[in-house]
């Protein structure tokens, strides 16, 4: 079996520990209030199954979403739908896309962009996106460090009872830490059960590559961004100071 991106078991998962509105510490508060004041199109870049833009479009805002997984962007669009609220949504990867529009701000929450492991195609999405900005556009994404307390070869299992009375086990095992590289793998196999019986496999390969804070502001600044702020825990007016917290970088084209 060949390993899935986002497929339909991890949406699932998705849908039950990240759920459209669910704030995940305080963020879908900052993004609402850090945004609140944009007369333009915003895009939330690595949308998933819309936890986010959701509730940017009840408040009022013009929001786009792209993401690379098709099983994702169905759920995500049946939120809307369901609400009634329209959207554009595309299926893209964040290296290559080209959208019709500009932005007045361009997203990227709950540390996604930490999923791109490859340093030279993580610069090429922060290009596109700086292309993808209006003059003095902002793009606003958020990062965290992963837990290094792990070892090689560590296995985790969770179970999820599923809306349809069925039940899910999640198995993650860490395959990869490489300091050196700012990389951690795991491998996770999802199985979703009724009374008994197995009815589904899926495997996902799951890569984070994580940035030191001034590692990651000089990046943006060689991008081009002119002004940076970096601030902790989703308070603007505090400081990035352990490694525990998540830090929100604000650039300014």
């Amino acid at each position: 079996m060949s390993f899935s991106h986002y497929g339909e078991l991890c949406t699932e998962v998705y849908e039950l520990t990240k759920k459209v509105g669910q704030s995940l510490g305080g963020d879908i508060e900052y993004y609402l209030e850090t945004l609140k004041d944009c007369d333009g199109r915003i895009l939330e870049a690595m949308v998933g199954s819309g936890r986010v833009i959701v509730p940017l479009l009840e408040s009022g805002l013009t929001v786009d979403g792209v993401d690379y997984s098709p099983a994702m962007l169905h759920v995500c669009r049946k939120h809307c739908e369901d609400r009634e609220l329209h959207v554009d949504l595309y299926e893209a990867d964040l290296q290559h896309v080209s959208l019709p529009h500009l932005y007045e701000a361009i997203i990227i929450p709950a540390g996604s962009f930490l999923l791109i492991e490859d340093r030279d195609a993580s610069i090429s999405v922060l290009e596109n996106l700086y292309d993808h900005l209006e003059p003095e556009g902002r793009l606003i994404l958020d990062l965290f460090l992963p837990d290094l307390s792990v070892n090689i070869g560590d296995i985790h299992t969770s179970t999820f009872s599923l809306p349809s009375g069925d039940t899910m086990t999640m198995e993650e095992k860490v395959v990869n830490i490489n300091l050196f590289h700012q990389q951690k793998t795991s491998y996770l196999k999802y199985e979703k059960w009724r009374n008994g019986k197995l009815l589904q496999t899926e495997l996902q390969r799951f890569g984070l590559r994580w940035y030191g804070v001034e590692e990651f502001v000089l990046l943006l600044k060689s991008i081009g961004f002119s002004q940076v702020h970096v601030c902790a825990n989703y308070d603007s007016s505090k400081k990035p100071s352990h490694n525990k917290e998540t830090f929100v970088f604000e650039a300014i084209k």
